[in-house]
């Protein structure tokens, strides 16, 4: 139950959203990032903020809170009154994933954060760096058989869902393929670059530019269908890989108790922002689908997708650190 000075400061955001703003004049929006600024979900913030800005009459600032797979600015959330000065900007590994591989990330979804819209979805990938002879997906897995059949694959951070699709790879092929983890795209993919590791697996928008560069090559991606961006790069299942057809999100969440009016109206000036050509043709440079999805529609695709990931989770035998 909130207390009563939250339920205060909701009230006068209400108020000032019914005005004609998001919140009061003189106190910014701030767009809560869990990831350090330069990276793919910084740019996408960044992007929303200059847009939404205009629209909401109000100040509107990317806030970097990063750390622990954005665990830190999480708990940032749930602290944050709920009055429409704070919002979430995040992908799927943060609210669907490190609640079931974390035994106390310091935040339950369900109780403590609201849905706003969901606005993209992307897919992750598997590349291999330039020191690797593989340039498929099967001379990939030749080549780590003529290594013994043992190798190791970077991942973004630990337990994330590129953790288990390692798991899922090595399992299907029958190798011993070891997790990596890194704090974050960028330390991997210029580890890629170094011919550090042989191989990764992280987010299409963090790997797309090296990819184009021709400094790695993106072997497999994630999805039902292959990406728009890598139109000769077969995704997983039809690889003969399944379970790996549900794509990552990205969406804004918003403090348990928020006022409706005021979720409605930023989500209402979201789908706006996403009907901008230049932000379509922004986000699609990045490797992501733009898809704008209102409060409702979110809040099922992300139940939807927490519960496939529970599923592949409880099947690989890991247990909550």
């Amino acid at each position: 139950m909130f207390s009563m000075q939250r339920r205060l400061l909701a009230l006068g955001g209400l108020l000032a959203c019914l005005a004609g703003g998001t919140a009061q004049a003189d106190t910014p929006v701030r767009l809560l990032v869990g990831f350090p600024p330069g990276g793919g979900t910084d740019a996408i913030a960044r992007t929303l903020a200059e847009k939404l800005q205009p629209l909401l009459g109000n100040t509107v600032i990317v806030e970097n809170r990063a750390g622990a797979g954005g665990q830190i600015a999480a708990q940032a959330l749930k602290a944050a009154a709920p009055d429409g000065h704070t919002f979430f900007v995040t992908h799927d590994h943060t609210i669907s994933v490190l609640p079931l591989v974390v035994k106390n990330p310091g935040f339950e979804p369900a109780r403590d954060f609201v849905p706003v819209a969901g606005f993209a979805t992307f897919a992750n990938a598997l590349a291999v760096s330039g020191g690797t002879p593989a340039r498929t997906y099967a001379e990939y897995v030749a080549w780590v058989k003529s290594q013994g059949g043992k190798s190791s694959v970077g991942i973004p951070a630990p337990a994330s869902t590129p953790e288990f699709t390692v798991k899922l790879v090595a399992d299907a092929n029958k190798l011993d393929l070891q997790p990596v983890p890194y704090r974050g795209s960028a330390p991997m993919v210029a580890d890629m670059l170094g011919n550090q590791i042989p191989a990764g697996i992280g987010s299409v928008p963090d790997l797309i530019e090296n990819q184009k560069a021709g400094k790695l090559r993106i072997v497999a991606v994630v999805g039902e269908r292959r990406q728009p961006l890598l139109p000769e790069v077969p995704t997983f299942a039809e690889l003969g890989l399944k379970g790996l057809e549900d794509m990552p999100y990205y969406g804004v969440f918003a403090p348990a108790g928020t006022p409706q009016p005021v979720i409605d109206r930023f989500s209402d000036a979201m789908a706006k922002v996403l009907a901008m050509q230049d932000v379509r043709e922004r986000f699609a440079n990045l490797g992501l689908a733009v898809g704008y999805l209102p409060q409702a529609q979110f809040a099922a695709r992300e139940k939807a997708y927490t519960q496939s990931w529970t599923r592949i989770i409880r099947t690989s035998g890991f247990q909550p650190q």
